[in-house]
C-alpha cells in the first residue's frame, strides 16, 4: 500500500473501443483523508466519471491510489483537483469529472467537482 499519492502508481490498460464515446463511472464511497487544520479524519464519497481516450484506469491501482490519501492532510478542494490532475496525466481521457461529497464538519457539508477539459 503506498504511503501517499506521490508514491502511488495509477496503472492503465488499452481502451477496448477507442474512438467510441462511452462513459465509465467509478464510485469510491469510503474515501478518507486528514483535515489539514485539525488533523482529524475527513471522509467522502468520491465519484469519477470519464470518457476514455486510448487508455482506461485499472481499478486495483485506483483503489490503492485512493487509499494512499488516508494519512494526507489536505483540503477537500485540493483532493478533488489532485485526483483529477493525476487521472488526466495517467490516461488522457476525452472528458472526466471528479466529484467529492465530504462528510459534514461543524454543520456544513462540502461538495466539490472538477472537470477536464474545462468548459
Amino acid at each position: 500500500m503506498p504511503a501517499s499519492p506521490d508514491e502511488a502508481t495509477l496503472e492503465t490498460f488499452p481502451n477496448c473501443r477507442p474512438g467510441r464515446k462511452f462513459w465509465i463511472t467509478l464510485d469510491c464511497p469510503e474515501f478518507s483523508s486528514l483535515c489539514p487544520v485539525t488533523g482529524q479524519p475527513d471522509t467522502a464519497h468520491i465519484v469519477i466519471r470519464y470518457v476514455p481516450g486510448e487508455r482506461c484506469v485499472e481499478t486495483k491501482s485506483l483503489k490503492f491510489y485512493m487509499a494512499s490519501f488516508r494519512n494526507l492532510p489536505a483540503f477537500n478542494e485540493e483532493i478533488v483537483n489532485r485526483v483529477l490532475d493525476d487521472l488526466v496525466e495517467a490516461m488522457q481521457p476525452v472528458e472526466i469529472t471528479v466529484s467529492g461529497k465530504f462528510g459534514a464538519r461543524g454543520g456544513i457539508q462540502l461538495t466539490c467537482e472538477a472537470s477536464h477539459p474545462e468548459s
